[in-house]
């Protein structure tokens, strides 16, 4: 489990995340979503140990890892442009954190494998990651990621450098994956359809605060606030008023409190079942 209570980190007059408060549970796939400057790879890299907070604290199954270095907190992190080393094969790029971590040769070749058949890569360890295409790079760096069993693993827009058709593929992937391993896996992203479509949970964000918290359906169908039904899309927004308990949108009328100009989110349905 990830807890993070009170989170606040600025750059400057920039405040990226304020005041950040949430638990993502153990054995989760949660999706971190909002536009850009919302503050989502900010709160990623602050749980990575890659920025230091002003304020707040950050535990990992319930240890306070807020001031620990990036090596002693147990995550494996996936960057959107791969970071592979060129200069090394794609069995030696998996093998780097375990090679650091002075495991013994016997144990990395084992490791190296089990991965590379993991991710679909049987038969590619002597490549260069030049060789490989950007679908297959991105396998690399998720194994080269999961090499030393992290707790926790972190995706900062894994899918991003990829083509639609490719981006499709592996979020699918991705889902199965996560199934097979059940590692606590948080990533970053702005694609509302790929969000949806593989986390247990959704986190949305916008000026660095929390909008939403909450199950893709559950979220979907019931936004918090015109922030997040805007931002989902597949709204019509109507603009209306309200006066003595009724507010009127044309020739829609639906009861409320209070008075004053009004907005209504409309999501249209299409039942196929009939």
């Amino acid at each position: 489990m990830i807890s993070i209570e009170g989170l606040t980190k600025a750059f400057g007059e920039f405040a990226a995340i304020s005041d950040v408060s949430l638990t993502i549970p153990e054995g989760a796939l949660v999706a971190l979503l909002g536009p850009s400057g919302s503050g989502k790879t900010t709160l990623l890299r602050v749980i990575a140990g890659l920025e230091q907070p002003q304020a707040g604290r950050v535990r990992l199954a319930g240890v306070d890892v807020t001031d620990a270095p990036v090596q002693r907190r147990g995550i494996g992190f996936v960057f959107q442009d791969y970071a592979l080393f060129e200069h090394m094969s794609v069995a030696d790029n998996i093998a780097f954190g375990l090679s650091v971590r002075r495991e013994s040769p016997h144990r990395i070749a084992a490791r190296v494998r089990e991965l590379l058949d993991l991710v679909q890569l049987s038969g590619l360890g002597g490549r260069a990651p030049r060789e490989l295409s950007g679908g297959q790079r991105q396998r690399v760096a998720l194994a080269r990621a999961l090499a030393p069993a992290p707790r926790v693993l972190l995706l900062d827009e894994p899918f991003g450098a990829l083509d639609a058709r490719v981006r499709a593929e592996l979020r699918g992937w991705l889902r199965r994956l996560h199934d097979d391993l059940h590692i606590t896996s948080v990533f970053v992203t702005h694609d509302q359809d790929e969000a949806l479509e593989v986390a247990d949970q959704l986190v949305v964000l916008d000026h660095g605060r929390i909008e939403q918290v909450g199950a893709p359906a559950d979220v979907l169908a019931h936004p918090a606030s015109p922030f997040v039904a805007e931002f989902l899309g597949g709204t019509h927004l109507l603009r209306g008023d309200v006066r003595d308990g009724t507010a009127t949108f044309g020739s829609l009328a639906l009861p409320v409190s209070g008075s004053g100009p009004a907005r209504a989110f409309v999501r249209v349905v299409l039942d196929h079942s009939t």
